[in-house]
């Protein structure tokens, strides 16, 4: 099955690209590599369920911004590539902001690994992660999500 078979399946529709909060790229490649910048969880320009877990944000709630946090990944690749086909998860990395007796870390960063699952299929979606806490994210953000991709020829 195609990418944009499982995006229709899924019924996911790409947003647009989020705009940069400073000087960066919201993606890049080298090569056969596609780097793809922190992508904080917002809609339309709006952050889904700011804060910080164990502090007013659920698991769930977190769970969830990490996985719009993932589909904005998605559209900053679609954006520079031209198609989100041909593409492998390599590394996808999860910033949780949190208090420091947080420690669901690895349950928040799934709803952003699930989504690359759901996506690109168990093969190509599920790459080496790393999952941490953080004092605090851009624009209050409760989760950020960066992923690295190879270009599968």
């Amino acid at each position: 099955m195609t990418v944009a078979a499982r995006l229709t399946e899924l019924g996911i529709t790409l947003p647009a690209t989020a705009k940069p909060l400073a000087i960066y790229q919201p993606a890049v490649r080298s090569g056969e590599l596609v780097f793809v910048s922190g992508q904080l969880p917002t809609r339309e320009g709006v952050v889904v369920h700011p804060g910080r877990l164990g502090d007013g944000v659920s698991v769930e709630q977190g769970k969830e911004a990490a996985g719009v946090a993932a589909l904005n990944v998605l559209a900053a690749v679609h954006d520079l590539v031209g198609s989100l086909e041909g593409l492998r998860v390599v590394r996808l990395v999860g910033y949780v902001a949190c208090t420091p007796e947080f420690d669901q870390h690895p349950a928040v960063v799934n709803g952003a690994s699930e989504l690359m699952r759901d996506v690109f299929g168990e093969e190509l979606g599920v790459g080496v992660r790393l999952a941490l806490g953080v004092a605090s994210l851009p624009a209050r953000a409760a989760v950020e999500i960066e992923v690295l991709f190879e270009i599968e020829e």
